[in-house]
């Protein structure tokens, strides 16, 4: 733990909201509002220990987000929407997995999924996507119920990337 970075450098009131100030390793220092903030009651699988989470544009792609902990600064996730690249992309799942984001109907959510680099170039999960409200800032990780491709080819070839945390 003592090679642990601090995470949280300042919490200070500004305005109408706090605000908190945390080192990234990917991003450098964030000053993140308590409004920008997701959580994640039950983490995401392989990090169930981050729970608070930001999302952040990549100002080089604007197809790509980046899920990025507040909890753990090393921790950041190349995000996207599924539909963008799978378009007939459809997400199946039982209704209780959805329970916690206290969804109205099923437009208020937002579903994007994990990016990851594999030898062969970059894939999609589209077997466990997140799912967000984003007016209430909460997110959950869900199974599929279809069984859909863990690994879905993005892009073949070697694509140049950033080292990512």
């Amino acid at each position: 733990m003592a090679n642990r970075q601090k995470l949280i450098a300042t919490t200070v009131m500004e305005g109408m909201g706090r605000r908190m100030d945390i080192v990234t390793t990917r991003f450098g220092t964030l000053s993140v509002r308590d409004e920008d903030k997701l959580v994640f009651a039950g983490g995401l699988i392989g990090f169930d220990h981050c729970r608070q989470w930001v999302v952040l544009a990549d100002s080089q792609n604007p197809a790509l987000g980046w899920l990025q902990s507040l909890d753990q600064g090393e921790i950041a996730l190349g995000i996207v929407s599924p539909r963008r690249f799978v378009p007939d992309y459809q997400l199946r799942v039982d209704r209780q997995a959805l329970s916690s984001l206290q969804l109205q109907s099923d437009r208020d959510a937002q579903v994007v999924v994990v990016v990851s680099r594999q030898p062969n170039g970059l894939t999609l999960n589209l077997q466990a996507p997140l799912v967000i409200n984003v007016e209430l800032r909460r997110g959950c990780q869900v199974v599929a119920k279809d069984s859909l491709s863990l690994q879905h080819p993005l892009y073949s070839g070697t694509v140049p990337l950033r080292q990512s945390a």
